[in-house]
């Protein structure tokens, strides 16, 4: 940390250093697009007034800016630096104020800032700015519009605020605002944050509770919203086809009651970062990024617990490193890894953040006693970083023994690097920091017992080599090709998630692939699983063992379901009912043949211990949006794959539904040799069904050797009379409805049961045909 100026490079250096040094510290520091001019925005106390200064670099000559207001006049809103499209590389600053009246300024060397125009940003009298963005040459901002009359009714008040655009044109002939565009009406109050392509809307603190559950991003180009909840993994985006669907409670009408359920964002500063992201730090001091896509990436975790409301925090990115300073320390972070780079303890008390102007690699902090350059890149001759995967090897032993410690203490990457308690992380970071310097050379300078594990672990190597060279080749690629190579990588990814343990972090991984890349999804789990029909056109599956329990592995409930997250399983299902639906029935039997080998009926360990296979496939199908015959014939095949009892029963009774009598005997005749008891209750049921019509007639023949042998005449008659249809008239000997069951429907089966003999006479039948009564007495054995 090193002090490039004290301030006297500036215009009135004494005025901004006292400035800086009084009670009343500034609330926002900015600096020009070109880094020589700072705006110092001060909200003094009483009886000094707040104000809005700038000051020029080099000692700049030229006409000063300061504008100060006394309240209760309209306070000062923005500070925006606007590029100006006459001269390539100039800007212009709107100074916009609380009622809407906006000031373009521009500075012209030796002669210093000239007001250019002054301009009413809103339509109403009555509006009041209260955040307000530049994007690209528009302004952005969220304006409250009071009701003509005074209501009682809270809830209707909240709504009153509205997000607008406006073209800010700055040309030889002056300054033209551009036409009102209404973004969102009737809505809450939202602070605007504007990025090159996007505008973020973030929730007032002083919101109520049901609208500060989301955020809402807009793209201007697209003519979109995103309403997003990070913390709950809900996005959806809209389309505003006409003015009339800009309204916020239409906006929100298919979600609200997913969103209602959601807990308050956690928010306690929000900024936008150079790569077009929003940041956000809570109040437990986690900093985490928002992608314009909706989509939440955690990064960081400050030190020194819960963040008040008062502790000021400053953010700001330069190129992938993250800036921040909280109680004094400054954080230097890595934004894509999330490693810390850099801490350092400051001396100053309040430090703000500059642009930083030909210097790569370093960052300019502004604090009472002038301004420090913090340089963060590592000389040329240093040794090499380590690489991203021997990072990843500490960080994930740190997880493993932490895990599996005793102790209270925080195990961190350093203890474990410099403690020597540990020797494997250690051993394996050298293999790898060797193995991936070298590239493809021969071990040199390696231990006996390292080049050895080397040596096995080489195919491993090789396949995470080629891994990375494939994601660095689809990023590099054109369009054409992204998608051969998005198929190879899906192929290679999934493979090796099922080589692993299958936790929540890998299945949530998993269920992203197959979100993203169906279609590459389902064709790397066939080629995983070996999935292809044989020569009779059933389907078969080579896969291991291994494979086999990390796809019928089930997560724990709690671990599945609030963001979404599906088990293996109920994935390959989806992609069959996608790809191959005919394939599924088949699927099903087999992940039950291999459960009936590996595990046993009644084990509580295996997939079938808690919700049958059938039931989970049955699952997936019932979350289809659209259900025809096709999905009906498959709930049948599902039930009847499985040749469960009750499964079985279920079949039998959705085919009676069906009126599908033909089936009906068909599934009849061959599940009843599973079992006896099976048996029985399918004749039961078949036999309700031919006391109360005549549709099963035509196949008496066919039923009644379904018979089982327990069941006597009286039986049969007492199960006829309990399932016979009420009739609304006292019956007469010969009826003219030919609905009607007679005896003589009857005969067959009961001089079937009648002739045959009885399972009592079948027991006793040997003792009975003996020649010699009583039998002999057996033998004795000594």
């Amino acid at each position: 940390l090193r002090q490039v100026s004290d301030l006297s490079d500036f215009s009135r250096g004494h005025w901004l250093r006292e400035l800086l040094c009084r009670g009343g510290e500034p609330s926002h520091v900015q600096s020009s697009p070109d880094g020589q001019h700072l705006l110092l925005l001060q909200k003094s106390r009483p009886p000094t007034l707040p104000r809005v200064v700038a000051f020029q670099r080099h000692s700049i000559a030229g006409a000063d800016l300061e504008r100060s207001w006394q309240p209760p006049q309209p306070a000062l809103v923005g500070l925006l630096f606007l590029q100006s499209p006459v001269v390539l590389g100039s800007w212009v600053l709107a100074v916009v104020w609380e009622h809407g009246r906006t000031e373009v300024w521009h500075f012209v060397v030796a002669v210093g800032w000239q007001l250019l125009q002054t301009l009413e940003l809103c339509q109403g009298a009555r509006a009041r700015v209260v955040s307000v963005c530049s994007q690209g040459a528009s302004l952005v901002w969220c304006e409250e519009r009071p009701p003509m009359g005074a209501h009682s009714d809270m809830s209707k008040c909240a709504f009153r605020f509205c997000v607008c655009a406006r073209a800010l044109e700055v040309g030889e002939q002056g300054v033209r605002l551009g036409t009102v565009r209404i973004v969102l009406h009737n809505s809450p109050e939202y602070q605007v944050l504007a990025s090159p392509q996007h505008v973020f809307l973030v929730p007032a603190a002083a919101g109520f509770a049901t609208t500060s559950k989301f955020l809402l991003i807009w793209h201007p180009e697209k003519a979109e919203f995103t309403i997003t909840a990070p913390s709950a993994g809900f996005i959806h985006s809209k389309v505003l086809r006409s003015s009339s669907e800009s309204d916020f409670r239409k906006l929100l009408l298919s979600s609200v009651g997913l969103l209602s359920g959601f807990t308050p964002l956690d928010i306690h500063t929000s900024t936008v970062s150079n790569s077009g992201g929003l940041l956000l730090v809570s109040t437990k001091g986690s900093v985490s990024i928002v992608e314009p896509d909706g989509t939440q990436r955690h990064i960081f975790d400050l030190e020194g617990g819960p963040l008040t409301q008062g502790s000021p925090i400053q953010l700001k990115t330069f190129g992938s490193i993250l800036a921040c300073v909280l109680a004094g320390v400054l954080y230097l972070v890595d934004q894509n890894s999330g490693r810390l780079v850099e801490k350092e303890v400051l001396s100053m008390k309040e430090v703000h953040f500059l642009e930083s102007q030909g210097e790569e690699g370093s960052i300019q902090l502004l604090s009472q006693t002038g301004i420090y350059s913090f340089s963060f890149s590592k000389p040329e001759d240093s040794s090499k970083p380590e690489p991203c995967l021997v990072e990843m090897v500490f960080e994930e032993a740190c997880r493993y023994y932490q895990r599996r410690s005793l102790s209270s203490s925080k195990l961190t990457v350093e203890k474990l690097k410099k403690g020597g308690t540990f020797q494997a992380p250690v051993v394996l970071a050298a293999i790898l920091q060797h193995s991936l310097d070298q590239k493809q050379k021969p071990a040199r300078g390696l231990q006996d017992t390292y080049t050895k594990l080397l040596s096995t672990m080489s195919l491993e190597l090789q396949s995470y080599m080629s891994l990375e060279l494939l994601k660095a080749c689809v990023v590099s690629a054109p369009e054409s090709e992204v998608e051969s190579y998005c198929k190879e990588l899906v192929e290679q990814e999934v493979s090796r998630i099922l080589q692993s343990d299958m936790d929540k972090d890998n299945l949530a991984y998993l269920n992203s692939v197959f979100a993203s890349f169906p279609k590459a999804a389902w064709k790397a789990i066939r080629s995983c699983l070996q999935l292809q029909q044989n020569g009779d056109g059933l389907l078969v599956a080579r896969a291991t063992p291994e494979v086999w329990k990390k796809v019928l592995c089930q997560p724990q409930l709690e671990e599945v379901g609030q963001n979404g997250m599906v088990p293996l399983f109920e994935l390959i299902c989806a992609s069959f009912l996608k790809f191959k639906p005919k394939w599924l029935p088949n699927f099903v039997e087999l992940t039950q043949q291999y459960v009936s080998s590996s595990w046993s009926y009644s084990s509580k360990e295996g997939p079938e211990g808690r919700v049958p296979l059938y039931k989970r496939a049955l699952g997936v199908l019932a979350q289809k949006n659209k259900h025809g015959e096709a999905d009906d014939e498959m709930e049948l095949e599902l039930l009847l794959c499985s040749k469960r009892p009750k499964a079985v029963l279920q079949a039998l009774h959705l085919l009676i539904c069906l009126k599908q009598w033909q089936r009906v005997v068909e599934v009849a005749e061959k599940f009843s040799k599973l079992s006896p008891l099976l048996n029985k209750e399918i004749f039961v049921t078949l036999l309700a069904e031919f006391a109360q019509h005549r549709e099963l007639d035509p196949y008496v023949d066919r039923l009644w050797p379904l018979c089982p042998a327990e069941l006597t005449a009286s039986d049969i008659l007492t199960m006829v009379l309990q399932h016979l249809p009420h009739a609304q008239e006292d019956p007469v000997p010969f009826s003219s409805d030919r609905n009607v069951l007679t005896v003589g429907l009857l005969k067959p089966l009961l001089q079937r049961v009648v002739q045959r003999p009885s399972v009592q006479e079948e027991m006793y039948s040997d003792a009975l045909q003996s020649t010699t009564f009583p039998p002999p007495t057996p033998p004795r054995e000594y």
